[in-house]
């Protein structure tokens, strides 16, 4: 997921599209220390022309290519706007077919605050939930009737089309998608260098509808019974039979649905909650493992070092270091 692209017009918030740019960049650097054959970013901005375009910060910057030039790329993203963008919406079929084509396509849409009413306009979240800015939650809802709004989430997955809050939320949104362009080890780098206060991981203020990655409901019955009982002792023959699978069944449908085995899923979820239990809790690394599900200290560590390329003490370490002291 190399080729990403923003898309420019008047009135945008410059923040929304200079601080994911900067961190993709970041992100791009760091990988090139860690591989020197590590793939370069593609980072292209277009518009609805190549005329300059002002920002809601009152200065003028300049789009790469028109919308039309644009017609694969990996992700997208799309700016707020200071003032509500629908009246002029409608105007623009040109933008709002581009994004359909996009979205058909598999292409991952980001949008931010009120930039998610180009998704909305375009239809792309009938029926899909999605977010925005708490100011524009009313006049949203009653713009767009048919989308799902979740006003406790700052972050929103629908498959392939991503709604942030806010640009802070937008932040935690590009950590993620680093994540998965390079690895967990890069996302980590720059959550560290631009975010030095301690975050909520990016799952536990995200809404994600599992169902609109895959559409095999038993596997989404299972996914949502793994996630509230990970940190008991898990046995997949007997997680298949209370589902009425067998267990070749079973595994071959989770990996078809999820693209990863019943086990990796597993040990996602019970990483990500340690995780979070690194950054926001006192509690011992053995007693971290306990309410994660493993008993064996010495598997967590293993387990955690392997999947995130650190120690759960050298990551703790890392996000509660303090840069400087006010003293």
């Amino acid at each position: 997921m190399n080729n990403i692209t923003f898309f420019f017009c008047d009135q945008m918030l410059a923040s929304s599209a200079s601080l994911p740019i900067e961190m993709l960049k970041a992100a791009e650097s760091a990988a090139h220390v860690e591989s020197r054959l590590a793939l370069p970013l593609c980072i292209q901005s277009v518009g609805l022309d190549l005329e300059k375009v002002t920002t809601g910060a009152g200065f003028d910057i300049s789009p790469d290519k028109v919308i039309e030039d644009i017609t694969r790329t990996d992700i997208i993203f799309l700016p707020a706007l200071w003032r509500h963008p629908k009246p002029g919406l409608r105007k623009n079929e040109r933008l709002l077919a581009w994004l359909r084509h996009h979205q058909q396509q598999g292409t991952i849409i980001c949008s931010v605050g009120t930039g998610v009413c180009l998704l909305a306009e375009a239809g792309l979240l009938d029926h899909k939930p999605a977010t925005t800015h708490w100011y524009y939650f009313d006049r949203f809802q009653k713009d767009y009737p048919k989308v799902q709004l979740k006003r406790q989430y700052f972050i929103v997955q629908a498959g392939n089309l991503y709604s942030a809050a806010s640009v802070n939320s937008l932040a935690d949104l590009t950590v993620h998608l680093i994540g998965r362009i390079y690895n967990k080890l890069i996302a980590l780098h720059v959550e560290r260098h631009f975010s030095h206060e301690i975050r909520r991981s990016y799952k536990n203020i995200s809404f994600i509808d599992e169902q609109s990655n895959h559409p095999d409901e038993d596997i989404v019955q299972t996914q949502v019974w793994l996630k509230d009982n990970f940190n008991n002792s898990i046995v997949f023959s007997e997680v298949a039979k209370k589902f009425d699978m067998s267990v070749r069944s079973f595994n071959r449908r989770f990996k078809n649905a999820t693209n990863v085995t019943p086990l990796h899923y597993l040990q996602q979820i019970r990483i990500e909650t340690a995780k979070d239990l690194l950054k926001t809790s006192n509690l011992a690394l053995g007693e971290i493992a306990e309410q994660v599900g493993y008993q064996d200290l010495a598997h967590f560590n293993r387990l955690f070092k392997r999947l995130l390329s650190t120690t759960p003490n050298q990551y703790r370490a890392m996000v509660r270091a303090k840069l400087f002291s006010l003293e």
